[in-house]
């Protein structure tokens, strides 16, 4: 029997979000040109204009039972008015705060919009969050209300939240199991608003107006790799105005299917879903990460949000059926992958002709084996967008040559999220693109990303020595990238200025960079660098398993083994892995080049605490968990 949380109901009202919560304040960027009329100004406009400009019958979409169903427009903007109201009526006024901690899903949709007509600061948290980190968002931020999921998302963390000094209610998304915890549920607290709304027809209305651009509309705690979580606050202007000034780059359009598969408490995402609606698309949740690609062809969307992860996975799956299906269909594939990189680049090579036999190449490529990729995304895609880490432009040359083109986008939480943006008709491989209307970019004497415009955040909440700390003195933000413009406007990112390391040798290595191109190899699934303060950097490299299997046959190994620990093992095998490396890093400098590696046996992931909640790396979490196997590699010198 789960024990009941104990929830402070005399907890006192904050009415104020900005008490006490910045005593440094960023220079103001120039104004912004005026938003023209029929623009929206807030969240709460952005629903209310994009449910009366497209009403649609399947606006949000979700599965279960194993069927599809629908939420209409109507539905969407009638459940998020009556959130409002049962948020009202549970006590909650303009500026407090309420957390989400859950999954993607209509629900986690509908609570953001409700809060944003009641004038509530959402607070997002990660459904993979730490539960000692839950803890102190929601101490941090002084939730008054918690959302989970289910009775699982609550087991998960409750003896961190028990005792939470400002928490008031907890209400579940599900309503299984809730009463036995004393927990309200999302259905009762819409009931709760509708009897209020009878009550007070016009509340809604009065919640809404006195929602202005200059409020909070969120705080969004980072993910704390380098320290604890720092809450990240945005308010509606930041927001709407990167929604609107962002949304030129990709030609969204009514008739676009989205297939959401990100989580919604991360910025990209959720910025991705407020212009899915501002632009009248119809929106799918995908069930989860294992099922994408079963749903991808179920609802056969035409734009998907992703981090380079998956395209990682996409295509390793892909190499993983050629290699099952013997000699024949792996050679195909190869000859295929080659010619779809090469027309990629004539293509990116804007004025240089296409040769025409690569064209001819080309067309049989796309007849024989690129049109099973796209059956197999649905048959509908015409664009990815692609965010959250540097894409690598092997990645975004084979997909282009598939016919399956990936947009990149550069942004981080605190520019809400869009600094730059491409664009499918001018789409340049190895860069972010341009920086969207309203928003400068410039270039730091070190190479650091330095931004300006709108978007910016207002701070970090009850922080401002980290504040003043991310703002230079004529008021630009410092994004910790490195980077450069090119003379025609377009972005390029090398680096994460705090993971730049040294060698012993007092050279600088951009280790993203290095990774990028062990990744080009087939039989690699994850690489991460190491070597800061040593003589030469070495690599950790977790490899395809089913890559290696289909290796091992082809060339007759028998005593390889099958196991991941068998193979890590095997002498030829990391000759095998050596060998790529040395092959992929031959052109580079002779202080960046790889002279040993370690193969893992276990996947880097978000459980194992490797990975942020969007599937960056943690290196100080890497070097503290191997570093006997680091040690290792240094001490065969």
């Amino acid at each position: 029997m789960t024990p009941d949380l104990t929830i402070h109901k005399e907890a006192s009202s904050s009415s104020s979000s900005s008490a006490n919560e910045e005593e440094f304040v960023p220079i103001p960027p120039p104004p912004r040109a005026p938003l023209s009329p029929d623009e929206p100004a807030t969240l709460a406009e952005v629903f209310t204009r994009a449910v009366a400009r497209h009403p649609k019958p399947d606006a949000l979409n979700y599965k279960r039972g194993g069927v599809w169903r629908a939420i209409s427009s109507a539905e969407l903007i009638e459940r998020a008015h009556l959130i409002a109201c049962g948020l009202y009526a549970l006590g909650l006024r303009h500026g407090d705060r309420a957390a989400i901690l859950s999954e993607s899903s209509p629900d986690w949709t509908l609570t953001d919009a409700g809060c944003q007509f009641a004038g509530v600061v959402d607070v997002p948290i990660y459904p993979t969050q730490a539960p000692p980190q839950v803890r102190y968002i929601l101490d941090n931020s002084g939730a008054r209300v918690l959302f989970v999921r289910n009775r699982a998302t609550f087991e998960r963390i409750y003896e961190a939240i028990d005792g939470c000094a400002t928490l008031e209610h907890l209400i579940f998304f599900e309503p299984e199991g809730a009463n036995e915890i004393g927990a309200g549920v999302l259905d009762d607290l819409i009931e709760r608003g509708r009897a209020l709304a009878r009550e007070q027809p016009q509340l809604i209305d009065e919640l809404a107006q006195a929602v202005s651009a200059s409020d909070l509309a969120t705080i969004i705690y980072t993910s704390g790799t380098t320290g604890e979580p720092k809450g990240v606050m945005l308010t509606h202007a930041n927001l709407v105005t990167n929604l609107i000034d962002s949304s030129g780059h990709l030609a969204f359009n009514e008739r676009d299917v989205a297939l959401s598969v990100l989580p919604l408490s991360h910025i990209f995402e959720r910025l991705g879903m407020y212009m899915y609606l501002h632009h009248g698309m119809s929106v799918f949740y995908a069930e989860s990460l294992e099922k994408i690609g079963d749903n991808m062809r179920e609802v056969r969307p035409t734009i998907m949000l992703c981090v380079p992860r998956l395209f990682e996975k996409i295509y390793a799956r892909i190499q993983e059926k050629a290699a099952a299906g013997g000699k024949l269909k792996a050679g195909m594939l190869a000859w295929a992958v080659g010619v779809g990189k090469l027309w990629a680049q004539h293509t990116v090579a804007r004025g240089k002709p296409m040769p025409p036999l690569l064209q001819l190449k080309h067309e049989l490529a796309a007849r024989v084996v690129f049109s099973k990729w796209r059956e197999g995304v649905g048959g509908r895609m015409r664009l990815f967008v692609s965010g959250g880490a540097a894409l690598p432009d092997e990645i975004g040359y084979i997909f282009l040559g598939a016919g399956l083109p990936i947009v990149q986008g550069y942004g981080l939480t605190e520019t809400s999220p869009v600094i730059a943006a491409g664009t499918l008709e001018d789409n340049r491989i190895g860069t972010v693109g341009r920086p969207i209307r309203n928003v400068e970019v410039r270039i730091a004497p070190d190479g650091e990303i330095e931004t300006r415009g709108p978007n910016i955040m207002r701070g970090y909440y009850k922080k401002p020595a980290e504040t003043r700390a991310v703002f230079t003195a004529d008021g630009w933000f410092k994004t910790g990238d490195i980077g450069l413009l090119e003379a025609d406007g377009f972005l390029k990112i090398t680096d994460r200025k705090k993971e730049l390391f040294k060698t012993s040798g007092g050279k600088y290595i951009a280790p993203s960079a290095v990774e990028a191109r062990i990744k080009g190899s087939r039989f690699v699934n994850q690489v991460v660098l190491v070597g800061n303060g040593r003589k030469y950097p070495a690599a950790l490299i977790v490899p395809d398993w089913e890559q290696l299997r289909a290796y091992t046959q082809h060339k007759g190994i028998r005593d390889a083994g099958t196991s991941p620990a068998e193979l890590c093992r095997n002498a030829r095998i990391l000759d095998l892995m050596q060998r790529q490396v040395d092959a992929l890093c031959a052109d580079l400098s002779k202080y960046e080049r790889v002279k040993r590696i370690a193969l893992l046996e276990h996947e880097l992931s978000i459980e194992g605490g490797e990975l942020t909640p969007t599937l960056k790396v943690k290196r100080r979490v890497v070097d503290e968990k191997y570093r006997d196997v680091i040690n290792r590699l240094y001490a065969e010198d």
